[in-house]
């Protein structure tokens, strides 16, 4: 009678692991950056390599970070909600261009619209791995302190936007 106790016990042990799994989001990734300091950094911009992005310079309002590349299909379907959504909403937005070719991410913003108030030149990609970045898109939701509240990773929709981040925006900037 053991004998067949123990397979069936694994095996009830196993669907029970498989239901559990079914229940939650495969794309959803923790960041252990959520509610801590974003982490600090200091590129040289994008546009005006002369000139420097850091954290400070996105301190005193909520932002958002959207790490890009020209060579990212993704990228290329979200960037025109990307354009569309700081105009409507005025948001302050700023890129983070990973590991790309400077040439190609200029070209790449001057045919579809830079949407960025200011890119960070991430040649390397060194920020993006401080960051936590999975690939690109990624997008981060920082309050007015710097902390990290959001990560979304993949191309932000319009669902995400409406229900997500800009409900989040709109909290963060009401908050003292």
């Amino acid at each position: 009678m053991l004998r067949y106790l123990l397979p069936l016990g694994l095996f009830v042990g196993l669907v029970i692991l498989f239901i559990y799994g079914l229940r939650h989001d495969p794309a959803y990734v923790p960041s252990p950056l959520i509610d801590k300091p974003a982490p600090e950094f200091s590129l040289p911009s994008l546009r005006r390599p002369e000139t420097r992005l850091e954290l400070a310079d996105l301190k005193g309002k909520v932002s958002l970070i959207n790490v890009w590349a020209s060579w990212c299909a993704a990228c290329v379907t979200e960037h025109p909600l990307l354009v569309e959504a700081a105009a409507q909403h005025a948001l302050n937005l700023y890129g983070l261009n990973y590991k790309d070719a400077r040439a190609a991410a200029l070209q790449w913003l001057d045919q579809l619209g830079d949407p960025y108030l200011e890119s960070g030149f991430d040649r390397r990609g060194k920020t993006g791995l401080d960051y936590g970045v999975y690939g690109v898109p990624e997008t981060f939701v920082l309050d007015k302190n710097g902390i990290v509240r959001y990560k979304h990773i993949g191309p932000v929709d319009q669902a995400q936007l409406d229900t997500i981040i800009l409900p989040l925006v709109r909290q963060l900037e009401t908050a003292p």
